[in-house]
């Protein structure tokens, strides 16, 4: 039977579809499979193809109907780009102050460890991450957990908030060691522009970050979508074989 072409669904990667920062799991990627025989499935993640791609183990743009990276700026459907939008139309004085800013305020961070990549410029935003993201996945959850007790990210949010107020940026904290920077209205519902013209009569998205800050909150709250906050890439399964297996 063929897919219901009315019905899609999109799923966050981290923490949704795998583990954070980590590869797809085999069965839950035949899972993927048997799902897109019933609905249209797709894929929105802040992070940008290269990143997706080996997480999700491969040939991501022919195994989902749509493929947004970097929250949607990057877009691709039926495996063919769609279409890009870059950060860099936000002002190159405005792009270093900010990213002055951060090198400054990340010199003065004192955490477990700090390596390498702490500022990544992608077409639709910029990554700010205080451990690097050259860290190991050992450092990776070492910062994770000073993080939580900490508050690192949080709080250098804030002072990004205080200092560039009128910048018009939106702060979304994701996954584990870092946050997304990016124009208000760039955030995960950026994607939907992108599916307007395709005759969806229910989109439900999926994801773990599903909460105010977070990078899924904005496309699982908004009124276009049925949003699914999960817990796992187990709960994102149980919770599909509840919806379309029973």
């Amino acid at each position: 039977m063929a897919a219901d072409p009315t019905t899609l669904c999109l799923f966050d990667v981290d923490g949704t579809l795998t583990a954070s920062r980590l590869v797809i799991k085999p069965e839950m990627k035949e899972f993927m499979r048997e799902l897109r025989k019933k609905v249209r499935i797709g894929v929105v993640g802040g992070s940008d193809l290269v990143k997706i791609q080996e997480q999700m183990d491969g040939d991501v743009l022919g195994l989902y109907d749509y493929v947004f990276s970097e929250n949607g700026l990057v877009a691709y459907k039926a495996g063919q780009h769609l279409a890009t939008t870059n950060i860099k139309s936000f002002g190159e004085e405005k792009l270093q102050k900010f990213t002055n800013f951060c090198l400054r305020y990340m010199a003065d961070l004192q955490l477990p460890k700090k390596r390498g990549t702490f500022i990544e410029f992608r077409s639709g935003l910029i990554n700010v991450c205080p451990v690097g993201r050259n860290c190991t996945q050992e450092e990776r959850m070492e910062f994770f957990e000073y993080d939580q007790q900490h508050k690192i990210r949080e709080n250098f949010v804030a002072a990004l908030e205080k200092e560039f107020p009128d910048f018009g940026l939106k702060y979304s904290i994701g996954g584990q060691i870092s946050f997304d920077v990016f124009p208000v209205g760039w955030d995960k519902t950026y994607c939907l522009r992108h599916i307007a013209g395709d005759n969806y009569k229910t989109i439900h998205f999926f994801g773990d970050k599903a909460y105010p800050g977070g990078n899924d909150y904005e496309i699982y709250a908004d009124s276009r979508t049925i949003g699914h906050k999960v817990t796992s890439p187990d709960d994102t399964r149980a919770q599909l074989t509840e919806l379309f297996f029973k």
